[in-house]
């Protein structure tokens, strides 16, 4: 049994973009994700960051798109899958990229970003609106 599974934390290093893979919607971004090691010439702990290509399909990847920026924290659920291809010149080449399954924003919605639909999306979460006590009166209402 084989397990490819990938959970990071980090920041957007560039606005995501999108591009169609035949009829299917592909949103490609970067995310860095700090880390520390100790130095061994002066024995403190410095922070360092990895870089990762993220990919998403669908209409999912669009939607983080639109509503993802440079900057934007992000927790990312996917897949690890590496490629092969050969440039024009010949030279071999090759990554291994993140899949996503699942991306989780971290950031304060802000700006456009925050526009009729979060507004909608928050009335949805709140329900509706709460009965005032002066209306209830004494009577516990169960």
């Amino acid at each position: 049994m084989s397990i490819n599974k990938v959970i990071i934390s980090g920041n957007l290093t560039r606005d995501p973009e999108i591009r169609m893979a035949g009829a299917t919607p592909l949103c490609q971004m970067g995310v860095a994700v700090n880390d520390r090691r100790k130095n061994n010439d002066t024995g403190e702990w410095e922070d360092y960051a990895n870089f990762f290509d993220v990919i998403m399909w669908g209409n999912r990847g669009e939607y983080w798109a639109r509503n993802l920026s440079k900057g934007s924290h992000v927790v990312i659920t996917g897949r690890l899958r590496w490629s092969q291809w050969q440039t024009a010149e010949g030279q071999k080449r090759s990554k291994v990229e993140i899949v996503a399954d699942d991306i989780e924003s971290m950031s304060p919605r802000t700006g456009s970003n925050a526009g009729p639909a979060s507004e909608s999306a928050a009335s949805a979460v709140a329900g509706p609106d709460p009965v005032p006590v002066e209306v209830l009166g004494d009577e516990i209402p169960f």
